[in-house]
């Protein structure tokens, strides 16, 4: 087994970098992305000086575990980076604070509001149709509301 590892030459590091960047395209996450680039680093670095495949080795694990203080610098800042459109797949709560015109009455605690291409179901208090209304909270498909003053 030992002359089997030792056979392998300085291209096994371009394969193997590239088998782990194929990975991450079948299967992204960005965690095989930093291996696959900490064996490509190995590879570029075998091109340049000679030395035994147990150093090889050794780089490799350290390019693979500094790579992750890197991804948290890098990928952490874009994903807790704030959206234009913190509702879009949230389309009640974008109506809360918002007013709108009653259509159907609100009796018994139920009733029906137009917004855009979407009757809305509301709850509330008793109110005629007409009425101009507040949205104060949702909870699923229902709004919550109250007459606007």
């Amino acid at each position: 087994m030992m002359d089997l590892i030792a056979s392998f030459g300085i291209w096994n590091w371009f394969i193997a970098g590239g088998i782990l960047l194929a990975v991450e395209l079948i299967a992204p996450g960005t965690f095989m992305l930093w291996l696959g680039l900490s064996a490509l680093l190995v590879g570029v670095i075998s091109l340049v000086v000679v030395w035994p495949w147990q150093f090889q080795l050794i780089t490799f694990a350290v390019f693979a575990i500094a790579s992750i203080p890197i991804w948290w610098r890098v990928g952490g800042r874009r994903m807790e980076a704030a959206v234009d459109q913190p509702v879009l797949n949230r389309r009640a709560e974008a109506f809360v604070g918002q007013t709108y015109t009653l259509d159907k009455p609100i009796v018994n605690g139920s009733g029906g509001v137009h917004i855009g291409d979407t009757v809305w179901r509301v709850s509330g208090p008793d109110t005629p149709a007409g009425t101009r209304i507040k949205v104060t909270r949702s909870d699923g498909g229902t709004l919550f509301v109250e007459p606007a003053t």
